[in-house]
């Protein structure tokens, strides 16, 4: 039991914390490129209320940290018109990709903290408060890294989707976009049907994954570059 609340002290903030984030960033760089409707309606903030959604920011992340399956989850999303933005077409790959970067940007600056406590540090393995920060700052780093990709990923409404689009023809384009209003039941089918039906065939363990494992191993490396290992 002491594990398990240990492990959760440890990955909900963090997980909270790298989703709000997240969203804080698509509605900041749709501000600078034009489009006020998340600062009009108070979203441009971290205080987690304003944008937590219990199932898919809290319990259903949760659940799949402590069961060991692949952590995902999502915030109630920061309103972006796009059709008030300087250049829509652009601007919407835009601030698609700006919570991506969001998100690797803040491995990063975990990868760097977690370098700066270890440096000098020659004892056991921390235990209490420093253990739960040297956690903490790892779950961080992976859930950044993961969110990134995952949304990534060029599935309605994912942000990958806005990149995808936007790159399009416009004939294309058009045609893609008809995809979104069946974004969620498209993605409830490639994520769960279908892994569950052909366990081999797992979107998130085939493709999500690997990268970033492959990922993650670079910000391990730069954390013990800081640390002097």
């Amino acid at each position: 039991m002491n594990d398990t609340l240990s492990t959760a002290l440890a990955l909900i903030p963090a997980l909270v914390f790298a989703i709000v984030f997240h969203e804080v960033a698509h509605g900041f760089v749709a501000r600078l490129l034009g489009d006020p409707t998340a600062s009009e309606q108070r979203r441009l903030s971290l205080n987690p209320l304003r944008h937590v959604d219990p199932i898919g920011t809290v319990i259903l992340p949760g659940i799949l940290a402590l069961s060991g399956a692949p952590v995902f989850g999502w915030a109630k999303p920061v309103p972006v018109n796009k059709w008030r933005l300087r250049n829509p077409r652009y601007g919407m790959m835009a601030v698609a990709a700006a919570g991506p970067g969001s998100n690797l940007i803040l491995a990063g600056v975990a990868a760097v903290a977690l370098g700066l406590i270890a440096h000098g540090y020659s004892g056991p393995p921390p235990s209490g408060a420093l253990g739960l920060a040297v956690a903490s700052l790892q779950f961080f780093i992976m859930i950044n890294i993961f969110l990134a990709l995952f949304n990534l990923l060029p599935i309605p409404p994912f942000d990958g989707s806005h990149i995808v689009e936007g790159l399009l023809p416009r004939a294309a384009a058009a045609q893609y976009e008809k995809l979104r209003p069946y974004g969620f039941p498209l993605l409830f089918l490639l994520l769960l049907v279908i892994p569950w039906l052909f366990p081999g065939l797992g979107i998130v363990e085939r493709i999500v994954v690997p990268p970033v494992d492959w990922l993650s191993r670079h910000y391990m490396e730069l954390a013990a570059r800081i640390a002097g290992l």
